[in-house]
């Protein structure tokens, strides 16, 4: 399926999307993307239909190529306090903010979203497999979690962030089971299976 180039007339629409909303440890990332009108970046979809080194590939060429960007993290304290719904859409907002260009339409993945700045806005279900910057986005906000996951990693190396980036894989649970929960992981997620307290 072909991406589109653009879902409005507006001169600087944004795309915007988010990554690591369904992770137990790590923060929510969000980016945001304008593209020329003409782009035709080859390859551009969904980040979780591409490989590492395609994203990879890709983070740079969308930076190269690309009106604006912004990128932006919300920490496990802050989802904590939020929840993750709030801390997800406050992370786009915030991407939306670093962008220098003067955004007059976003187009959002998902299906939830709170107007900013009164720029009009349309939530796409899908989005990042159906429109370029979102897809973009998608990429920028999956590409700049991983390093900072494996960051983290560094610190904490037994929960082996570097690979699973904080998702309730086997490994990772089984980590906290072992060894405790850190102050990157998030507490208002259900961090075990069978959780019914964690000592914090």
């Amino acid at each position: 399926m072909t991406l589109k180039a653009q879902y409005s007339k507006h001169i600087f629409e944004c795309g915007t999307d988010e990554a690591g909303r369904g992770c137990l440890a790590g923060p929510v990332t969000a980016a945001a993307v304008i593209l020329p009108k003409d782009c035709n970046t080859i390859g551009l979809n969904d980040s979780k239909k591409l490989s590492h080194s395609t994203r990879i590939e890709l983070e740079s060429i969308i930076k190269d190529t690309c009106i604006g960007y912004g990128i932006y993290h919300i920490m496990p304290s802050e989802i904590d306090t939020i929840n993750i719904l709030q801390a997800s859409i406050k992370a786009m907002h915030k991407s939306i903010d670093k962008i220098k260009t003067a955004v007059d339409f976003i187009i959002v993945d998902g299906n939830s979203f709170i107007p900013y700045n009164n720029i009009p806005h349309k939530t796409i279900i899908k989005g990042d497999s159906k429109y370029m910057s979102i897809a973009a986005a998608s990429i920028l906000a999956k590409t700049s979690r991983d390093y900072y996951m494996a960051q983290i990693h560094e610190e904490y190396p037994m929960y082996n962030w570097k690979q699973n980036k904080g998702y309730p894989t086997k490994e990772h649970r089984a980590a906290i089971k072992k060894y405790g929960i850190t102050k990157f992981h998030r507490r208002s997620f259900r961090l075990l299976p069978d959780q019914l307290s964690l000592d914090i």
